[in-house]
């Protein structure tokens, strides 16, 4: 994009990296956050979004001049409500600026009529206006006995002055619902600068009206539009919303008897991103062991729930934060996407990525953080929803090592058992062979109770052989169990499953070993995906066999 003359206030056009052009409006920025060096650039505010970012001048472009050209090149929904949003508020500012101008013709009229009444009066206007009072106070006095008795005080006040009474809105101010017209500094901005905001805050849906909130800004970070399954009802039954002075707030244990004595939590401040399966129960063990938690959630909407705070900003809140999100993509677009993880990085500030994803991805996201003077260290987990519930997660840790002692108390919180395997790189590694087995096993469990139905075999019995010998397990039983029921409500979604697979087999290929078994379980998976079972639990790869 071509530079151009612009000014705080102005209604631009960014473009941030890989993101398409996007509306937003040039705003002043948190005092603690230095602007960049070298070219020059502006604070942008992005509506439609909690986001907020610099962004050099030449990538900006005036909004009016270029909406049509805009309007033509992007027509996903997220870019349309955005639009929406930006000519709402242009909408009601036009209308604040209307009723400015009615309540500037008021005061005119008053002052008018002020200065008349200073003037100085003749003698002839004397004599009339005495007349007229007196007329005006006959009146007066039979107007009152016509009043009754339970009536004289509200009968003693004029007209006008029972009006001002009844409406504590004043003439010329703009209704309630139009009183903020101006976009609001973010979030970040809002907590950094004055009082306690809300990191943990429920918001409506989109369908419902918004009180007290910014209508314009929900956020979500652009490249993510995916709805998980998981709502956060269950978790939020176990919290409480307690503010702080620090300019963020914090969620702790609701009963306080549910804090485990043998387990003395960190005084560090913890953060955690991503409240997916796996997320959401982590943070209630965490909560349950007596740790306070910032949480946020990187999808813009999740049964009806929306969280309107970012990374960025939890990050620079708390001492340590973690992250559990889906993939490779997922975990760059939390460190580097608008308002990500990087922004909010400074120097001693702790990041653990708890993300099942390549070493490539774990590598580059540890230089970068580190880059910034902070630390890194990787943990992925071993487990499902229901251990992860019950607290009962393998966690395999790599990285920073002192880092990993400072997260003992969360460990202990969130599983039975951790590893710490050295450099960065090694867990990812590990947990993709670790899945790589998992998936594997699956897919031949499935393939065993599909051809015990075709030659005419009982599934229950080759269940209950199975229980019986050396390959008896708790993992076994469910998997069976849930075939044979028919239930496939996610507990490890299949789509995960396919995915760690296909980087394990990826894993055997940088280094030139065979995985054949793998990728023969990866193509039924794949099937199944095909088959619309992506968001059912793993053992809904049985399907691939029937269909």
């Amino acid at each position: 994009m071509a530079a151009v003359s612009l000014r705080l206030g102005d209604l631009v056009w960014g473009k941030l990296g890989r993101y398409p052009p996007w509306p937003g409006k040039i705003v002043n920025p948190p005092k603690d956050l230095k602007k960049p060096r070298g070219k020059k650039c502006f604070f942008v505010k992005f509506f439609g979004t909690e986001d907020h970012a610099w962004i050099k001048v030449e990538q900006l472009k005036p909004y009016h001049a270029h909406k049509e050209e805009m309007i033509k090149i992007n027509k996903g929904k997220r870019f349309q409500q955005a639009v929406d949003a930006v000519e709402e508020f242009l909408r009601r500012a036009k209308g604040k600026d209307q009723t400015s101008s009615h309540s500037s013709a008021d005061d005119k009229n008053r002052r008018n009529s002020s200065e008349e009444r200073s003037r100085p009066i003749s003698g002839d206007e004397k004599r009339k206006l005495s007349l007229s009072e007196g007329k005006v106070k006959k009146n007066m006095g039979e107007g009152k006995k016509r009043v009754p008795s339970g009536s004289s005080e509200r009968g003693s006040k004029s007209p006008l002055k029972r009006a001002q009474e009844q409406s504590p809105r004043k003439r010329g101010r703009p209704p309630k619902d139009e009183k903020d017209l101006s976009i609001p500094e973010s979030s970040t901005v809002k907590g950094m600068m004055a009082g306690p905001m809300a990191a943990f805050k429920w918001q409506p849906n989109v369908s419902e009206p918004v009180k007290d909130a910014d209508p314009h800004f929900h956020h979500f970070l652009l490249s993510q539009t995916e709805k998980p399954a998981v709502c956060y009802q269950a978790i939020t039954k176990k919290l409480k919303i307690c503010e702080e002075e620090t300019g963020s707030t914090s969620i702790q244990a609701a009963d306080s008897t549910a804090v485990n004595g043998s387990v003395t939590p960190t005084d560090k401040k913890i953060g955690f991103l991503g409240l997916g399966l796996m997320g959401s129960g982590i943070v209630s063990n965490l909560l349950k062991m007596g740790h306070t938690v910032t949480v946020w959630n990187r999808t813009a909407e999740k049964e009806g729930a929306r969280l309107g705070r970012t990374p960025a900003e939890v990050v620079s809140t708390c001492d340590i934060t973690f992250a559990c999100v889906s993939d490779p993509k997922a975990a760059k677009d939390l460190v580097l996407g608008p308002s990500g993880v990087l922004q909010g990085i400074r120097p001693g500030k702790c990041y653990v990525d708890m993300s099942t994803v390549d070493a490539d991805t774990v590598t580059e996201l540890a230089q970068v953080i580190v880059s910034r003077g902070g630390r890194f260290l990787e943990a992925p987990v071993s487990g499902n929803q229901q251990l992860s519930n019950d607290g009962m997660l393998v966690i395999l840790a790599a990285g920073d090592r002192g880092l990993y002692e400072d997260c003992s108390s969360c460990f202990q919180a969130m599983g039975k058992t951790s590893f710490f395997l050295g450099e960065v790189g090694n867990a990812a590694k590990m947990m993709l062979i670790v899945n790589m087995v998992q998936g594997s096993f699956m897919a031949t469990i499935a393939e065993g109770l599909t051809l015990a139905q075709v030659t005419g075999q009982s599934q229950q019995t080759l269940l209950d052989i199975l229980n019986q010998g050396q390959l008896a397990s708790i993992f076994l039983d469910q998997k069976c169990q849930n075939i044979l029921q028919g239930n496939f409500k996610p507990d490890f979604y299949l789509k995960y499953i396919q995915k760690d697979l296909r980087l394990a087999i990826a894993l055997g290929d940088a280094v030139n070993h065979p995985t054949p078994m793998a990728a023969a379980a990866n193509e039924v998976y794949k099937r199944a995906k095909a088959l619309d079972q992506s968001d059912n639990d793993m053992s809904a790869v049985y399907r691939a066999y029937i269909h």
